[in-house]
């Protein structure tokens, strides 16, 4: 798929500062700035990855997109439009195009709801016109679309095993119908078959659907499976950004040459039956 001549999403000089608390007796606040002056491009359609270690920014990125972090600078274009600057109601239309899976797909759903509650939780923000039993047919769907079974909408999470969770997280994704998904660390919690699978499971919603990855890791060898485009990150600096084949067989930056040579290389990702 060749890019698109407008970005889906574009960021310029992004910028983000915390303040903290600081010191014993003697109080001081400081400002930790967790990234500075980044700027990228995402391409309908493609996956960018965003690889560092732990701590480097990469998450708050995707915060930052998702308005869940406060910007100190920069801006943040959807489809054209500046959406770093809009109050929450003028967001709201956003959150609907923009979606997110979390590292923990246990932490990140409610225990004691039933999985048609949890997939179907978006739709009941932003479809608000559908009826409960066109929203109950249509989490069976896209439980269906995820590899899990139908009837799986009335169970609970503690049912599930880690990589059936992040399935049904997945699911309640694609539930509003986005164009653009932040991956943030979803595979890092899994073992490396299930990993496969999980990879494999995005790779063919993309195909089918055209959806745009943001997707976050720490691990080198997965991205190098799944992403086109991958930026580097070290201490809230992005220090290299180019393809993935150019990234993986000649790194120019130190720190991403360090990162390849940390990193055991993953297994050749191979589709795998079931949903584990």
């Amino acid at each position: 798929m060749e890019k698109s001549e407008t970005p889906l999403l574009q960021v310029e000089n992004l910028s983000v500062t915390y303040k903290a608390r600081r010191g014993g007796f003697i109080k001081y606040t400081e400002l930790i700035h967790a990234v500075r002056g980044v700027s990228f491009k995402a391409w309908r359609g493609k996956t960018l990855g965003l690889v560092g270690e732990s701590g480097s920014g990469k998450s708050t990125i995707g915060k930052a997109i998702l308005r869940l972090a406060p910007l100190a600078g920069g801006t943040i274009t959807y489809e054209e439009e500046t959406i770093s600057r809009l109050d929450e109601k003028a967001f709201m239309p956003y959150r609907k195009k923009i979606q997110t899976i979390f590292q923990d797909p246990y932490a990140s759903m409610n225990p004691r709801l039933p999985i048609g509650s949890i997939v179907s939780e978006p739709l009941i923000v932003h479809a608000k016109e559908m009826s409960k039993a066109d929203r109950l047919e249509r989490v069976a769907d896209l439980l269906d679309k995820v590899g899990l079974p139908r009837d799986a909408i009335n169970r609970y999470p503690h049912q599930f095993s880690g990589g059936q969770r992040q399935r049904i997280c997945i699911a309640r994704a694609l539930s509003s119908q986005p164009d653009f998904i932040i991956c943030d660390e979803c595979v890092s919690a899994l073992d490396v078959s299930v990993q496969a699978q999980i990879v494999n499971l995005l790779q063919d919603l993309q195909e089918e659907f055209g959806i745009t990855y943001l997707f976050i890791a720490h691990d080198l060898a997965v991205v190098e499976h799944i992403c086109h485009d991958v930026l580097v990150m070290e201490d809230g600096v992005i220090v290299e950004q180019a393809d993935s084949e150019s990234i993986y067989h000649s790194p120019q930056h130190p720190y991403t040459r360090k990162l390849l040579d940390a990193v055991p290389r993953m297994p050749t990702i191979v589709s795998v039956g079931g949903a584990e």
